[in-house]
Order: structure tokens, then C-alpha cells, then sequence
């Protein structure tokens, strides 16, 4: 009889052993099938490097709270035209980490960094060129923007909320009170914002242009970058 229970409950134990590892083994990678990702995936963000990372940062790759809203994926500006297949946010490495300190810069005062434009590949150049051939507003390809070294930007302040600040015109436009030496607007709230922008930039070696509030060129120490023609995959899942 005592060898009896002695076995029963031998038994159990190793009943309930086995149990505890099936339930508890850690999730590989044939398991995922049976994970409900509905959660995971609104706060798990894995970067897809379908680009040459020595030369290049995506600078969704780098922070996710940066709203990217390239302006030249839609026709939603100057030329009314869709220039850029797909919205992506490509700079050079040694300006892109400096665009994302500006932003970290930025949240520790309630704000934050919207991108308009980005790198602006040799090819779109081109095809901005065509359309408005005139170097007041777009530079001629064959000399070539900072946009098309990945060295510039065009980007706005948002609030914590995403709005965009005041900047007294809407972007692109080319007219005097897009100028940084125009000062006449009735919402003095306009050149605050205008100054907090300009002077977050500099703080971080980004320099301006007299006339589009807008633009800034990365002036830090950098490698010679050349024009480039790279274009940028745009594929469903990227």
C-alpha cells in the first residue's frame, strides 16, 4: 500500500512539472502565429533597413514622435503636384542625429519637430526644376540643394498635441512675410515661434536662409556629401 502512494504521488509531481514548463516555456519564433499582435503592435516599432545605413538614417527610424509630413508625397504644395512616390524622411547621418536632439530639445519644453521635407532626391530636383524653372524658389539640378546632399530640412514646431505653431504663412510660401526679416504681423506670437525655431536650430549647427523660415542646412562638421540620385523603397509594409 506505502509503495502504492508512494508512486501516485511521485506521479502527480511529475504530472504537475510538466504542466508549469508547457506553460510557462518562453514564446519562439513558431509560436508567433498563435499571438494576438493587435497590442503589441500600436507600441513595437521594428525598423525594416532597406537602405544603405552607413550613408543614410530614415529618421522614423530613429524617433517615432518626429511627425513626418512630406509635403512632396502629396499635392499638398507649391507645384500642386505629387513628387515623391512615398513620404520618407532621409538625411545624412551626422545631420539626422542632430535633428533628433533638436527634437528631444524641443519635448522638454512641450514641443516638438514636424518634417516637411527632407533629402530631395537628384531626380525630383529635376522634376521641381521643370516645373518651375526659376532659382528664386527651386535650385537649378545641375548645381544642386543642400536637400539633394540629404543636408537639409523644412520642418515646423508642433505642440504636444501635434499642432503646428503659428509661423504667420504656410509652408512654401514665397512671399516677403515668409522672409525672416519680416516682422509686421499683428500676432506677435508669430515671431516667438519663429524665434524659437531659428534659435533651437543654431543650437545645433542648422542655419537658415533670408527668405523661407522653413529651410535649414545641417553646417555642422560633416563628411563631403555629394548630389545624390537615391530614391527610396516604397513598398505596403515598409
Amino acid at each position: 500500500m506505502n509503495r502504492y502512494l508512494t508512486c501516485l504521488l511521485l506521479a502527480t509531481i511529475l504530472y504537475s512539472c510538466q504542466n508549469n514548463t508547457e506553460n510557462n516555456k518562453p514564446i519562439t519564433a513558431t509560436d508567433s502565429t498563435n499571438i494576438k499582435l493587435d497590442t503589441i503592435e500600436k507600441t513595437v516599432y521594428i525598423p525594416k533597413f532597406d537602405y544603405d545605413t552607413t550613408k543614410w538614417f530614415d529618421i522614423a527610424d530613429l524617433d517615432q514622435s518626429i511627425i513626418i509630413d512630406m509635403r512632396y508625397a502629396t499635392a499638398d504644395n507649391f507645384v500642386e503636384e505629387k513628387m515623391y512616390e512615398c513620404g520618407r524622411c532621409f538625411l545624412r547621418p551626422e545631420a539626422a542625429r542632430e535633428i533628433v536632439k533638436i527634437h528631444k530639445k524641443l519635448q522638454t519644453q512641450g514641443f516638438g519637430l514636424k518634417m516637411f521635407d527632407c533629402y530631395r532626391p537628384k531626380p525630383i530636383q529635376q522634376k521641381l526644376w521643370d516645373k518651375v524653372p526659376d532659382a528664386r524658389y527651386v535650385t537649378p539640378p545641375a548645381k544642386g540643394s543642400q536637400h539633394n546632399r540629404g543636408l537639409a530640412v523644412d520642418l515646423t514646431i508642433v505642440d504636444k498635441n501635434g499642432a503646428q505653431l503659428n509661423m504667420g504663412t504656410k509652408y512654401d510660401y514665397f512671399g516677403k512675410e515668409g522672409y525672416h526679416t519680416y516682422k509686421d504681423f499683428d500676432d506677435k506670437s508669430i515671431l516667438e515661434n519663429r524665434t524659437l525655431l531659428l534659435e533651437t536650430m543654431k543650437a545645433f549647427n542648422f542655419r537658415h536662409i533670408r527668405t523661407e523660415w522653413w529651410h535649414y542646412s545641417y553646417r555642422g562638421k560633416a563628411k563631403h556629401r555629394s548630389i545624390s540620385s537615391m530614391l527610396w523603397d516604397c513598398e505596403e509594409d515598409l
